[in-house]
């Protein structure tokens, strides 16, 4: 199979980070003693592929508390191929139009999506082509909603825009065929964890400063008394025997004094990845950053 990629931009998804984080994998997959994988917080699941890619699970779980989001996989998993004829009629519709009517078509598509809900057991093929049409042509495909559970993205400039992905979704749809997809906060994964488990935490970042706060995937942010929270349960799994990996920002970028990661985490491995990330509204502030990867083991 062909490589396969995450079907979505994600803000603070891992696809650059990949090559760096394989080097933290426990030695357990490699060596098959690990048997089942478990994504608590799946976002665009550039780990979740890489892992289906390279081990043989025999049980995988991916959670989120994005509906929509959810949606979009059990549909790429269970009706690509109808998936596909949508985005495809949504795609040459839109790049047959000129720049502002574009922009009619893309704020028309947020309106409607932004007028109604599904339902966590829904399964909408209408909704997962609305929400990847929004992600393919708004403004840095970025995902975002306000207060009200709103998009409220603007739409982006982009000439060309692949909206129909179509081998990469069907590469997908086969590669996610026995993962189990579910609406739910990182909580529930702990009924699934036994001591041949390994576990990835991506939850939204602490932000590195007041005006990086990019938290809102869904209508509440993740404070730090969530994150506190977090380590809790991480301390939790732990103790049940699963390996356990976690990203987060590394607050040392910004104040050499913030030992936040260390004291909630104390007693784990606290590793540094570089990743290229927008930290600062200025240009020129812009790079390489350290994140953080904290582990059991």
């Amino acid at each position: 199979m062909e490589s396969v990629k995450p079907f979505i931009k994600w803000a603070g998804g891992k696809g650059s980070l990949i090559p760096q984080l394989r080097n933290f994998y426990p030695d357990e997959l490699n060596e098959g003693t690990i048997t089942k994988y478990i994504e608590p917080f799946v976002g665009g699941g550039a780990v979740l592929i890489d892992i289906l890619q390279k081990y043989n699970m025999k049980e995988v779980y991916a959670f989120d508390i994005n509906i929509d989001l959810i949606n979009c996989y059990n549909i790429i998993k269970n009706n690509v191929e109808e998936l596909i004829k949508e985005l495809d009629i949504k795609e040459k519709e839109f790049k047959k139009l000129k720049d502002e009517d574009r922009k009619t078509y893309f704020y028309n598509i947020r309106k409607e999506y932004n007028s109604y809900k599904i339902s966590e057991n829904e399964l909408s093929i209408k909704r997962a082509v609305e929400f990847i049409f929004l992600n393919r042509t708004c403004f840095n495909g970025l995902y975002r909603v306000n207060k009200n559970g709103e998009f409220n993205v603007p739409c982006g400039k982009y000439k060309n825009p692949k909206i129909c992905d179509e081998a990469n979704l069907r590469n997908l749809s086969k590669l996610i065929k026995n993962v189990i997809f579910k609406v739910s906060d990182y909580k529930e994964c702990k009924m699934y964890v036994d001591n041949n488990t390994f576990v990835y935490f991506d939850p939204p970042y602490r932000p590195l400063s007041k005006t990086s706060g990019f938290t809102s995937y869904t209508k509440s942010d993740f404070n730090d008394e969530n994150q506190k929270e977090l380590a809790i349960y991480f301390k939790i799994l732990d103790k049940m025997g699963a390996k356990l990996m976690l990203s987060n920002s590394n607050p040392k970028n910004i104040n050499k004094k913030d030992n936040f990661f260390e004291e909630i985490y104390e007693g784990f491995r606290i590793n540094k990845v570089l990743a290229k990330r927008m930290i600062n509204s200025n240009a020129k502030a812009r790079g390489e950053i350290s994140e953080l990867l904290i582990t059991n083991y």
